[in-house]
């Protein structure tokens, strides 16, 4: 049974970067993660602090593992079913193929996943690689100004990705399946904004070149757009966080102060886990955040503090 001072389950930005700063402070770290990072999906990103060229997803997330490999971190590729104490206090994780892991203090980057559109997963990873289907406009509706944008939508989410969207492109469809889940106050300011909504339902999604052609009932001809955004909402991974006891807000995220610590002892949260900001910046200075407050809770414990030494406790 490996052990472990610090095990993180997850290897996206946030994972990874706890992972570095654990092993920095000569903590031994253990990253246990299924492969599924979204960072690793990215096509392509630049609003990656000094990147400005851009970088891929899977790129940034092999750079950051080599750099937490460096200092001593120790990364497996494992799915994590469940985690219990021990009754000395530790964490135990076990994994689907019946591994086991101990580890004193435990940070959890899950992450989420999002919700797509129906279409089969080849013509999905096409899609995605060819950056024709998206799913953060905070992170690249800059690179899609003044092109045809769809977003997918029913609710608020959509509405608001659309309006937001508007800022880079005067050419943006909402593609709602019912008018009828719209405010009266939601579709005045689409209209105002010169967004066109689009009611009718989706038929089809066809990948044509560098653009994406959605295919509508009854209609003769298809919409093309040169990006299209799901805004289907998406699905926190807290599974592991619900089994500790961890409470969740509406969305089903943790708390936003999560990396600082949660109401089990020893146990942070990181990345698109914690209710905030979506984004790889944030969760990179979450993990690290996290990982230094466990450092610190390990310390308390083993009475390394400056007050526990001159106490004589």
């Amino acid at each position: 049974m490996t052990e472990a001072d610090v095990a993180i389950v997850g290897a996206g930005p946030a994972g990874l970067s706890a992972a570095l700063y654990a092993a920095r402070f000569c903590r031994r770290a253990l990253v246990l993660h299924d492969g599924s990072a979204r960072a690793a999906r990215i096509p392509r990103t630049r609003n990656v602090p000094g990147f400005g060229d851009g970088i891929t997803g899977p790129s940034l997330v092999a750079r950051m593992a080599r750099h937490a490999a460096k200092f001593g971190a120790l990364i497996v590729e494992a799915h994590v079913t469940q985690i219990s104490r021990t009754p000395n206090a530790e964490f135990e994780l076990g994994t689907q193929d019946g591994r086991r892991y101990v580890a004193r203090a435990l940070i959890l980057a899950t992450g989420i996943e999002c919700n797509s559109i129906p279409i089969d997963d080849r013509l999905h990873a096409r899609a995605i690689k060819r950056g024709v289907l998206r799913y953060c406009p905070v992170c690249d509706g800059f690179e899609h100004r003044g092109e045809r944008i769809g977003v997918v939508g029913c609710d608020v989410s959509g509405a608001s990705e659309a309006l937001f969207l508007r800022q880079f492109s005067s050419k943006v469809h909402l593609l709602t399946q019912c008018s009828a889940e719209l405010t009266d106050r939601q579709r005045h300011d689409l209209a105002q904004a010169g967004i066109q909504t689009v009611t009718d339902p989706v038929d089809g999604y066809e990948l044509v070149g560098r653009t994406l052609r959605v295919r509508l009932e009854g209609a003769d001809n298809p919409l093309t757009f040169d990006v299209l955004y799901p805004a289907l909402g998406s699905r926190p991974r807290h599974e592991l966080a619900v089994s500790l006891g961890i409470p969740l807000t509406e969305e089903g995220k943790v708390a936003a102060n999560a990396p600082s610590g949660t109401n089990v002892a020893g146990v942070y949260c990181a990345g698109d886990l914690v209710e905030g900001l979506d984004q790889i910046a944030v969760a990179m200075g979450q993990g690290a955040v996290a990982a230094t407050r466990a450092h610190n809770w390990l310390r308390e414990r083993d009475r390394q503090t400056a007050v526990a030494v001159l106490d004589g406790t």
